[in-house]
């Protein structure tokens, strides 16, 4: 092994963070969805490069260039509170082929009951796994802890489960029902739906499948990474964010694309070749997501704070009393 390059920081941000464009950068760098396609054994690999950079030494050899998109990597496909791997589907990088497919889908197949159930219930099936995939996982993992998960792993199951239900119920529920509100409506409002349903099961699917958060509160620290403990305050800032960025990251292309096609769909070469309108909704919402996709994570610091007067009034105190006026921001992961 050799000596980390002089100077060189793996974890440091490659671009500055505080602004948007600084955050745009690093989401289009670690959500390129030409990582899905990496092997798994390279994502390993890459792991362990990381690990060996933290510790101060590298494969021999090794440019820069190599370390930084071995980060690039390890960013795309590993949570960066646990350091676990995430599954494919859950990864922020596989939202442009999954999310392409399911909403051109949903845009297409908008006009009968069945089709507008079934593609409802595949949209919140994969949105549950994106959620939890990304939640926050700061919480320390101790023996009390580990007593405490094994003891309530069928309550937590459970919770997951009736966060999947009702978020799925919402979606079905605001789709079926707009659905039918609109049969004599103009047909650009049926087009809608879809958007209005993903919007209402996203405030729903995503404080729900994370309400642990909310519960147990997700842990704070300093602006040097030093624990302060656990604020349910700062859960609900963070969710409250991704579903903003959630409902962002779908909406170009839900509300844009339908004028498109009610557009297109009128001309008479479009009316020859209906059995390419799927594909080709399923193509243009693979080109609103590429640039959505980052663009959504970026709206908001994914490192985000909050001020010490805004915690709950015991966790502040604590604070106050270890720290004096030493710490006027506490400091979390939001999730994604």
């Amino acid at each position: 092994m050799a000596a980390v390059p002089l100077g060189f920081d793996i974890d440091a941000p490659r671009w500055d963070q505080s602004t948007f464009m600084g955050r745009l950068r690093h989401f289009l760098n670690i959500t390129d969805p030409r990582t899905v396609l990496v092997p798994e054994r390279e994502l390993d690999r890459a792991q362990a490069v990381v690990a060996g950079c933290r510790a101060g030494m590298v494969p021999p050899g090794s440019s820069q260039e190599q370390l930084l998109y071995a980060k690039k990597l390890y960013d795309s496909a590993f949570h960066p509170d646990s350091g676990e791997k995430m599954n494919l589907i859950g990864r922020m990088s596989f939202q442009v082929p999954g999310g392409m497919a399911i909403t051109g889908f949903m845009l297409q197949f908008y006009r009968t009951v069945p089709a507008v159930v079934f593609w409802q219930w595949v949209n919140q099936s994969f949105n549950a796994i994106v959620n939890y995939t990304n939640r926050n996982a700061a919480s320390p993992i101790s023996l009390a802890v580990l007593f405490y998960i094994s003891m309530h792993l069928l309550q937590i199951t459970r919770q997951i489960g009736v966060a999947y239900v009702t978020a799925t119920t919402t979606a079905l529920a605001t789709a079926v029902g707009l659905n039918l509100y609109t049969k004599r409506a103009p047909p650009l409002l049926a087009r809608w739906v879809p958007f209005a349903a993903v919007a209402a099961a996203n405030c729903v699917n995503i404080p729900m499948m994370r309400q642990q958060e909310i519960i147990r509160g997700i842990s704070v620290t300093d602006e040097d990474n030093n624990e302060l403990g656990h604020s349910r305050r700062a859960a609900v800032k963070g969710i409250a964010q991704v579903v903003v960025s959630r409902i962002t990251m779908a909406a170009p292309g839900m509300i844009i694309l339908p004028i498109i096609m009610e557009r297109l769909e009128k001309l008479p070469f479009m009316q020859r070749i209906r059995v390419l309108h799927a594909p080709l909704q399923v193509l243009l919402c693979g080109g609103f997501l590429l640039f959505m996709v980052p663009a959504a994570c970026a709206l908001f610091p994914q490192r985000c704070s909050l001020a010490l007067a805004d915690l709950e009034p015991e966790l502040r105190d604590s604070i106050v009393a270890k720290h004096g006026d030493k710490v006027p921001y506490v400091y979390f992961n939001k999730g994604l």
